[in-house]
């Protein structure tokens, strides 16, 4: 359990810093400031997926809030406009805790008072809670509540216009209304003593983190209603907001449905007393969704939807350690029925349900995710009959190419790259500029084509194909051998990142990690050593690896500013998380796995461990600002490492208290 005292509560600097999020299941989210206050225009209470995972759209914004103590009003709300906040409701605010949601104290002239967000898995519900824990005698208590609209796309901003519909349906117990033709009614249940027509606009609300990233910061929310609540009798004030009808006398079982759920995935997916293996093992689950039967991986919160590439390298983290293999069969099955023209699909836009499929290396991720699926379950039955044929398929059309000029060479390399396209996972793009275009032959994918060919060396010789055993034997064997003559560094003593012809691409990155920590490596364990040496010296923070080492002139020491200054320093130097599970599986390959180098394993996760529930100011869904330390709202926030860095424990290298990151 996370918990934030009055000090951290009540200042506004720290507050807005420390972010929470809560998600149901099926890609729709809740989420903001610890104080209450939306800094961001993905900051809202009920982000619903109407065509689940996809197709999200902000419905309420936020509640604004007034305790009223006999006839003294309390704001309880914040909010920040162009060159002022108001009211300072954070004030107000003495701890925030997770347990297992978001709950947050507020105190008031001697009335303690607990509101409480959760989100119901499955259904795009928000349930509010407001309980009174303690209060002075025969003092009148009253809480008005006043919820503030958007509906619209999550990734725009509203604006006061005329088209608004303000019509409320009213029943007892519910109010609902649908202010535009086109989107989903949004229903309020409540146990309020009085409902008051508003409708009236709150104006100018300025999300101070889209200024900072250079777009459109300010907002204009429509308060259609007024909610009044007698919590002094009643001790309690419940609010749940949906697009389906609710009962406020539900919340009580929806709460217990809830934390049931929570604790069953905290004890049976981490079976420890630690908080944070647990914390860690509920955040693992607000990334996975459903996609029709099946599931998905949601790539990160709030920007993305569910992307092919992130699925498959988190895909074993965030399933196998935790015990759900049946869900990793299902992402498994549903993205095999993407497949397309050998490719998985990059990702699938919240517009419509055609995907994209400009990846190289998401479809050979896939493989690496089949064989720790199977290493993990035994399962060959599945695997056989549901994906064999699949990844034969798939590397048939690699070999006789495919999209964006993916094809096997002669010398058994793989070659990617087509003008204007990026698709590696370096993937920054302003316009027509493709920042890192890596076009030719990337160092990573050659290390992920090797690892692909040799897992399915393995699947053939367990299904009895011996003449595919011999095919793929050969193939393997020819990629090793032209792999380490043609990338191999010998001046820098590492590997080139890419290389395409001319002059290789000798910039230190990390993408050459993945050589020496992937499942099957070409590397000799010498050069495996001088690789390991060389990333660990150039690109290891405490926080996790530089995408380009500081010595080199391209060299971006700071991620922040409008979209062109970010994207163009996304991968030349940004630091990134999620790459500390590769170099620490490099590390114990290289090193073995014995007590010391556990211990320094362990050693090199503690900062991030530690800076869990410390602030730092998120700035993008992927990455860190430069060399900065990240924040609790880049570890539960988003996908980002978490998922991938959790690789490691598939293998049992190191122990779930050792920490996982998670993709910021």
């Amino acid at each position: 359990m996370i918990q934030l005292n009055k000090e951290i509560c009540s200042d506004l600097g720290s507050a807005v810093r420390r972010e929470w999020l809560e998600t149901n299941g099926i890609g729709g989210f809740a989420c903001s400031t610890i104080a209450g206050m939306n800094t961001r225009r993905y900051h809202g209470l009920l982000t619903a997926a109407t065509r689940p995972p996809v197709g999200r759209m902000l419905l309420l914004s936020k509640l604004e809030e007034t305790l009223i103590v006999d006839d003294q009003r309390f704001d309880l709300s914040t909010n920040q406009y162009q060159g002022t906040v108001h009211p300072h409701g954070y004030e107000l605010l003495v701890g925030f805790r997770l347990d297992p949601f978001p709950i947050f104290t507020f105190e008031v002239d001697g009335v303690v008072l607990e509101k409480s967000i959760f989100m119901v898995h499955g259904s795009n519900t928000v349930v509010v809670e407001y309980r009174v824990l303690e209060a002075p005698r025969k003092r009148s208590l009253q809480l008005e509540v006043r919820p503030l609209i958007a509906f619209r796309d999550y990734h725009n901003t509203t604006h006061e216009n005329g088209a608004l519909d303000p019509t409320l349906q009213q029943e007892p117990g519910m109010v609902s209304m649908r202010p535009y033709q086109g989107v989903p009614r949004l229903y309020l249940a409540h146990n309020a003593s009085e409902v008051l027509a508003a409708g009236y606009w709150y104006r100018q609300f300025f999300y101070a983190v889209e200024a900072e990233r250079g777009l459109d910061s300010n907002e204009d929310l429509f308060n259609p209603l007024a909610l009044n609540f007698d919590i002094g009798r009643s001790q309690q004030a419940t609010i749940i907001a949906s697009t389906e009808p609710q009962r406020a006398a539900g919340a009580g079982r929806l709460r217990k449905a809830e934390v049931s759920r929570r604790q069953q995935i905290a004890a049976s997916l981490a079976p420890s007393d630690d908080c944070l293996v647990q914390q860690l093992a509920l955040a693992a689950d607000q990334y996975i969704a459903k996609r029709g039967d099946g599931y998905t991986v949601m790539a990160g919160y709030p920007w993305f939807t569910d992307w092919g590439r992130d699925t498959m390298i988190a895909l074993s983290g965030l399933t196998l350690p935790t015990g759900r293999t049946e869900i990793a069969k299902g992402i498994l099955r549903e993205f095999a029925r993407h497949v397309d023209q050998g490719m998985l699909p990059n990702r699938f836009p919240d517009a419509g349900e055609t995907p994209e499929y400009n990846t190289v290396d998401a479809t050979l991720w896939f493989f690496e995710a089949v064989r720790a699926y199977l290493e993990k379950t035994d399962d060959e039955q599945f695997v056989r009959q549901e994906l064999y044929g699949v990844l034969q398929g798939i590397i048939e059309w690699h070999v006789r190419g495919t999209r964006y000029n993916i094809r096997v060479l002669e010398s058994g390399l793989l070659n990617a790259g087509a003008p204007d396209v990026q698709l590696t996972w370096m993937d920054a793009k302003l316009g027509d500029w493709v920042v890192t275009p890596r076009s030719g032959k990337p160092v990573e994918i050659q290390a992920l084509w090797f690892n692909a060919l040799k897992i399915m060396e393995d699947l053939a010789a367990r299904f009895g194909d011996n003449e595919s055993v011999k095919r793929f034997r050969t193939a393997s064997a020819l990629v090793q051998w032209t792999f380490n003559r043609v990338f191999w560094n010998e001046r820098a003593g590492c590997l080139y990142d890419v290389v395409n012809g001319g002059n290789p691409d000798a910039s230190t990155r990390p993408n050459q990690i993945f050589a020496v920590s992937l499942h099957h490596s070409m590397l000799s364990p010498d050069r495996a050593a001088r690789v390991l040496e060389v990333v660990e010296r150039e690109l290891l923070t405490p926080y996790g690896l530089r995408t380009l080492s500081p010595q080199d002139p391209s060299y971006r020491g700071r991620y922040e500013g409008d979209p062109y200054h970010r994207d163009s320093a996304y991968h030349q130097g940004t630091v990134w998380p999620w790459l500390l599970g590769p170099f620490i599986l490099a590390y114990l390959r290289v090193h073995g796995s014995t007590d010391e180098t556990r211990q320094r394993a362990r050693e090199l996760l503690q900062p991030l461990e530690a800076n869990l529930s410390e602030a730092a100011r998120a700035r993008s869904p992927k990455s860190t600002m430069g060399t900065r330390p990240i924040g609790r709202v880049d570890v539960l926030l988003r996908l980002g490492a978490w998922g991938r860095f959790c690789r490691c424990f598939a293998k049992g290298y190191v122990r779930w208290r050792t920490g996982h990151a998670m993709r910021s």
